[in-house]
């Protein structure tokens, strides 16, 4: 497993001592720190109280800039599609067939969307987002690649309470970058109704920012959690997460949980539906 630096994860990037430190170290960063601590501070006022709302708005700002920066793949279009490609072989390698019915929450543009669209049965992706304007911009990734005939669902939403989903009916989902923007009470309705939507023997995977020091979130947009906390969140909905330590080997900087429900007699679905070789995932 890569190891992380300890550094790294114990830092508290809301202290002030961090933000000082961090911007000797890069000080081509500080202006447009300071624009981005402008805006939330705005948007926080105009949306006092409703996240989701706050960063609906976000995303609507940063797609306005640039569609492959608005969803973490940096203004490059080759970062953005190896991000994508990194997610949708991680996948591949643990066992995703076309025949599988995915649901992706926070799909964006489609970074990882496209390839999973293309690689399933038509009308088998299923992709939600709180963000109209990135949709608009999912739905020409689409015409780019020429996916028409795939079908693809692509709907805006206004919660993570899944209620307009049917039961039992995914066996794939998931979210990349999503929780590691969403403060506790988005996570925790989400796992409330993700279960319900689960096909026996399916898993739904996030990432996080993981942090094994003080729980914190910077700008309201970025938040960092302990593993053991997302464990027992899920745990609480009789969901069971396992920590994905074959991801911990990519090149991103976020880590990996997997949920599933438990099988008839208690135990957990084994975690892990492909064995993955180091050389695989290097």
């Amino acid at each position: 497993m890569q190891q992380t630096p300890a550094s790294r994860l114990s830092a508290n990037r809301s202290r002030l001592g961090h933000k000082v430190r961090y911007a000797l170290r890069h000080p081509g960063r500080v202006l447009p720190y300071v624009r981005r601590a402008g805006r939330d501070r705005w948007l926080r006022l105009r949306h006092r109280g409703n996240h989701v709302a706050y960063y609906r708005a976000v995303m609507a700002s940063d797609t306005a800039r640039s569609p492959e920066a608005a969803v973490g793949g940096g203004p490059s279009y080759d970062r953005w599609l190896a991000i994508g490609q990194m997610q949708f072989d991680y996948l591949v390698r643990h066992g995703l067939t076309p025949q599988d019915r995915m649901l992706e929450i926070g799909c964006g543009n489609l970074r990882a969307g496209w390839r999973f669209i293309e690689h399933l049965e038509p009308g088998h992706y299923y992709g939600i987002d709180i963000s109209p304007d990135i949709l608009i911009e999912a739905k020409k990734t689409l015409v780019r690649y020429g996916l028409q005939d795939r079908l693809p669902y692509l709907t805006p939403v206004e919660d993570l309470k899944l209620d307009f989903l049917p039961d039992a009916w995914f066996t794939v989902v998931h979210a990349h970058s999503v929780f590691s923007h969403s403060p506790p009470e988005v996570i925790d309705e989400c796992l409330a109704h993700v279960g319900r939507v689960l096909a026996p023997g399916g898993f739904f995977d996030f990432t996080f920012d993981r942090t094994e020091g003080t729980e914190h979130q910077v700008l309201g947009e970025d938040f960092y959690y302990r593993t053991e906390t997302l464990i027992r969140l899920a745990g609480k909905y009789g969901l069971v997460a396992c920590f994905m330590d074959d991801w911990e080997r990519l090149p991103h900087g976020q880590s990996k949980l997997r949920v599933t429900l438990p099988v008839a007699d208690g135990s957990p679905v084994p975690a892990v539906a492909a064995e993955v070789s180091t050389a695989d995932a290097d």
